[in-house]
Formats: structure tokens, sequence, C-alpha cells
């Protein structure tokens, strides 16, 4: 189960307004044309370039699939304050894929993209509260989260919302 929501709230991030700054080439042939241009702006600090060299290395698009080097094109866009690549450097660290397991690690980044106001970084923080994955379980933090990204129209934080309200575990007086 807790697979199938990260794997939907994941599927949610990338329709998010906040993915669509960014562009992955459509297909193999135009990634490996794209490269050397975009590896330029890349090391030159163009965050949306560096998330997109991420993405590339991550899904194996024009180039060999290197979850370490996504890794390190990421952080390197997380770094310089870009959501998206935050957001997925927190999921990397969540799942130890390309990094160390390290749920703190994934919290925190986690947390700077949600103060960002990315809905699908605000969804997944309120996650890792409602679990207690590297922070204290704090459902009434959970709850705030799901609320933040609920007003952005996030559903998949509005379904926790719905579900806790039904468990007798929330209910919100404030709409």
């Amino acid at each position: 189960m807790k697979n199938i929501v990260k794997a939907l709230v994941f599927g949610l991030c990338l329709a998010s307004p906040a993915f669509a700054q960014t562009s992955m080439p459509a297909n193999d042939a135009q990634a490996a044309s794209a490269l050397p241009g975009l590896r330029n702006r890349a090391e030159q600090g163009d965050a949306s370039a560096q998330f997109s060299l991420g993405q590339m290395y991550s899904y194996g698009r024009g180039v060999a699939r290197d979850n370490a080097q996504a890794a390190t094109w990421y952080r390197r866009a997380a770094e310089r304050g870009f959501a998206p690549a935050q957001l997925e450097l927190g999921q990397m660290y969540e799942t130890g894929v390309g990094v160390t397991k390290d749920y703190a690690q994934a919290v925190a980044w986690y947390r700077k993209a949600a103060n960002q106001g990315l809905a699908p970084a605000q969804t997944v923080l309120g996650l890792m509260y409602a679990e207690g994955r590297g922070v204290a379980q704090d459902q009434e933090q959970a709850l705030s989260w799901f609320r933040k990204a609920a007003a952005q129209g996030d559903p998949l934080a509005r379904n926790f919302l719905a579900a806790a309200a039904g468990q007798g575990g929330y209910s919100d007086t404030r709409r």
C-alpha cells in the first residue's frame, strides 16, 4: 500500500506546475542531441538544466541509466533551491535509490520543497509525519501538511484528509 501511495504522489508530482518549468527530451535521439548543451548549462549552474540532467540519468533517456549520477544532478539543483529537485532527492533518500536510504535526509529535502509550496512535497511530508519516518510521528503535523497541499488542489492530500475525518481523528471546522 505504501508503494502505491508513493507512486501516486510521484505521478501527481510530475503533473504539477512546478514540473512544467522543466522538460525532458521526448526520445533518446532528441536527448542525445540535447545533452551537450544541457550539460553545459547545468555545469554553469542552471538549476532547471541540472534537474533535467537528473531526470535523464534517472530514466536512462539519452544516457545510460545511472541513479548515482541522477542524485548528483538533483542535489546540485536542490541546493540551488529548485523545489522539484528537492522533492526528487527526498524520494531518492526515502527509497535508497542512488543514495543510502536515510529518512531524516528525505524529510529535510521534502521540507525544503514543501516550504516553497510544492503540493506533492507537502503531501509526502505529511505522510512522513503520519508514519513517523525520519521524524517523530505527529498526526497534527501530518494533517497540517495535508491541508496545505489540499488547499492547492492536491487530490491525494484531500483523500488523506477525508480518510482522517472518516476515522474520527480529524474534523476541519475552518472550512
